[in-house]
């Protein structure tokens, strides 16, 4: 009897050392990438905003960031990293070749708008921040959950 109780401590013991740092690395990189898209959606909207003062400059230096975070995006998507506060679906790592894809196609979106933005392009401009928030919503709509309400 006393063996099955110093086996079943040293089990639960090797147990929480083994998965407790991978459920903090799990939640660490969900904060990260949550992170990273709320600085994108901020971006997004200052750019918004610059287009209609033809605030070149900014436009040019957030979508610039934009492109930059785009180069991070897959790695902050291990396999499995989901928990109750992310919207993260399952189809993620299920279409891994499609969503992978998805980071790059906003990423050139994004670069778009930056060299029309330092080119001074008023008549391309509009065309090229609708087509980036396209570019992110195509990838929203397929693998983010909607917002929890609450």
């Amino acid at each position: 009897m006393m063996h099955r109780g110093l086996f079943q401590a040293v089990f639960l013991t090797l147990a929480v050392v083994l998965i407790a740092p991978h459920a903090f690395a799990q939640q660490d990189v969900i904060e990260k990438r949550q992170k990273l898209m709320k600085g994108n959606g901020a971006d997004a909207k200052a750019i918004k905003g610059a287009l209609e003062s033809k605030d070149y400059a900014t436009i040019e230096t957030k979508a610039k960031d934009i492109g930059n975070n785009m180069d991070k995006v897959n790695d902050l998507f291990p396999k499995g990293s989901t928990s109750d506060k992310s919207r993260a679906l399952p189809a993620i790592w299920e279409k891994w070749d499609d969503f992978s894809k998805h980071p790059a196609k906003v990423k050139k979106a994004a670069n778009d708008v930056a060299d029309a933005a330092k080119a001074k392009d008023d008549a391309a401009l509009p065309a090229k921040v609708k087509a980036l928030g396209e570019a992110c919503g195509a990838c929203h709509k397929n693998y983010r959950a909607e917002e929890k309400k609450g």
